[in-house]
């Protein structure tokens, strides 16, 4: 029998790339073990990325699903009163912080396409009490809210995912009110990848693959409409940390990484970097 070809995750259609991403979060969710170890030299996670007292403030089972590769919350200036979309919510982090920060007279919005991750991120709502918190199901290419809903827009690590990146930017661009905030975290190249890499699936899911470099990420916040677009940080990281992330790791619990460097492939170091962004929605004209 023959073998069966794998298409390349380039000529992959969208629907095959958005099914890839919601099974491994699927798993993710339904494990309750972080997408990689909880180490801070790995690239995602908690530990390093947020101050230790907030994380000890929130529900453990948003901590435990945390998949993120930075703290948008710390770059978006939020006040009590603010509403707040978080685009990609998973487990709720994010959300939950941003809840603390805006208060009982705000509301943050979490919007994921995984049925399993916004069941578990309203459990846990419900659970502790965050009255001004609602997780809704729906892609944030099209975001089930108003235009003009938001104060400010975050994501943590999830826009990468789409493969309609500059649909995210205008729908983010649709929900903010004119002077409103954009704060992301997310993955962004510097490079290229190698076409081993780019091509894999698994890879993409994890956050790599799908990862685009550092002027067309820019350039889709641009022509989305926003201004004084900047980037605040970013951490560059190592072919050891990029392989450690990529690759499946025994006992972490979620075997769901396919890729497999090839012997003597190439350091990849400089390759991969987490960007913290922010932007603006200019204000109309007086």
């Amino acid at each position: 029998m023959a073998q069966k070809v794998r298409k390349p995750a380039a000529e992959r259609s969208e629907e095959e790339v958005r099914r890839a991403v919601r099974e491994h979060y699927t798993e993710l969710a339904v494990k309750g073990t972080p997408c990689c170890g909880s180490d801070s030299s790995t690239m995602c996670g908690c530990s390093g990325l947020y101050p230790e007292a907030d994380v000890l403030s929130l529900p453990p089972e948003s901590v435990s699903v945390s998949a993120g590769c930075g703290n948008p919350t710390a770059i978006a200036e939020l006040k009590e009163g603010m509403t707040v979309v978080d685009l990609g919510s998973g487990g709720g982090i994010d959300a939950f912080m941003s809840s603390k920060k805006v208060g009982p007279k705000g509301r943050v919005y979490g919007i994921d396409a995984t049925p399993e991750m916004v069941h578990r991120a309203r459990r846990t709502a419900k659970e502790h009490g965050f009255a001004n918190v609602e997780f809704r199901l729906g892609e944030i290419e099209h975001m089930p809210l108003p235009d003009g809903c938001a104060d400010v827009v975050i994501s943590n690590c999830v826009i990468n995912l789409s493969p309609q990146k500059q649909q995210v930017f205008h729908e983010a661009f649709r929900v903010l009110r004119p002077g409103g905030k954009l704060a992301v975290s997310d993955i962004v190249l510097l490079k290229d990848l190698p076409e081993s890499l780019r091509d894999d699936m698994a890879a993409w899911s994890s956050c790599v693959s799908g990862a685009v470099l550092e002027g067309e990420y820019i350039g889709a916040i641009e022509a989305a409409g926003f201004s004084d677009v900047k980037v605040e940080d970013r951490v560059v990281y190592s072919h050891e940390q990029l392989m450690a992330y990529i690759t499946p790791q025994a006992g972490e619990g979620v075997p769901i990484r396919s890729f497999s460097a090839p012997r003597g492939a190439e350091d990849l170091s400089g390759t991969v970097a987490s960007y913290r962004i922010t932007a603006r929605k200019p204000r109309p004209p007086e």
